[in-house]
């Protein structure tokens, strides 16, 4: 594994283009550009706040930065899997012609959708500041977060990636799992309003919870964020990638057989 993270940084420059090539490629030709991806997340936010808030009652105050806190998140973690599970076959032109690392490919899928989220943050400190919220030190913890969520996508498409190249029901289990996981996970509620009794068990069993309640602690709250509540999940990020790359390394030696 140390070998191949070397491999990596080696052509990080060919990881670097891949992610400039996918922001490039999304916003061609189109007039609003980078705008679009906004549209979404707000969209969202303004759907979700009128039907919790206005038709049932939700209680929550600052509701559209909570939303938008863990919606952005959200899509991150949720372009990145549903691209990234595809990344290698809609590459096999290029993995057939020139050496390089495979694993940049479902890498750079999730880089790319991270600078996306990134360039889209922003927009919660507009909300912030729109509703008079306070603003702490703590969002220098903010990037440690954004972090262990990137490990956890790069070892979870890694996953993905290599089980579609040998089994292509998995996009389909993908997207009924994206839509099941979204409810599971704690974008629009709180999770001990709704299953007080199940809360720890729903942050053990789903980093992305805990990743969205870490963000909430320190954008929503102003609170403290807890150090041990985030090392387990970045422990359980770091199985996840190792996971990964073993069963990448497996399937990586035969790609050129399957796609």
């Amino acid at each position: 594994m140390v070998a191949q993270a070397v491999e990596v940084v080696q052509y990080r420059s060919l990881l670097y283009n891949l992610v400039t090539k996918d922001l490039k490629v999304r916003y061609k030709n189109s007039v609003l550009g980078f705008v679009w991806s906004l549209l979404n997340p707000l969209l969202m936010t303004l759907v979700f706040t009128i039907v919790f808030t206005q038709l049932l009652g939700q209680t929550i105050e600052h509701f559209p930065v909570f939303v938008m806190t863990g919606l952005l998140a959200w899509n991150w973690t949720a372009a990145s899997v549903s691209t990234g599970t595809k990344s290698l076959l809609d590459n096999a032109s290029l993995i057939n012609k020139v050496y390089f690392p495979r694993s940049i490919l479902p890498a750079s899928i999730v880089f790319a959708n991270m600078a996306h989220y990134l360039l889209a943050f922003p927009v919660i400190f507009l909300f912030m500041g729109i509703e008079r919220m306070q603003f702490t030190p703590w969002l220098l913890y903010v990037p440690v977060i954004w972090a262990v969520q990137a490990i956890f996508l790069v070892g979870l498409t890694l996953l993905l990636a290599a089980l579609y190249v040998y089994f292509r029901d998995t996009i389909v289990l993908v997207e009924v799992g994206l839509t099941a996981w979204f409810f599971l996970t704690p974008i629009f509620y709180r999770v001990e309003d709704v299953a007080p009794d199940y809360e720890q068990i729903m942050y053990w069993a789903n980093p992305m919870a805990s990743i969205i309640a870490e963000l909430h602690t320190i954008l929503y709250y102003g609170g403290v964020p807890d150090p041990l509540f985030m090392t387990r999940t970045l422990i359980q990020s770091l199985i996840l990638l190792l996971a990964g790359v073993l069963l990448f390394n497996r399937v990586s030696p035969h790609l050129g057989e399957h796609i």
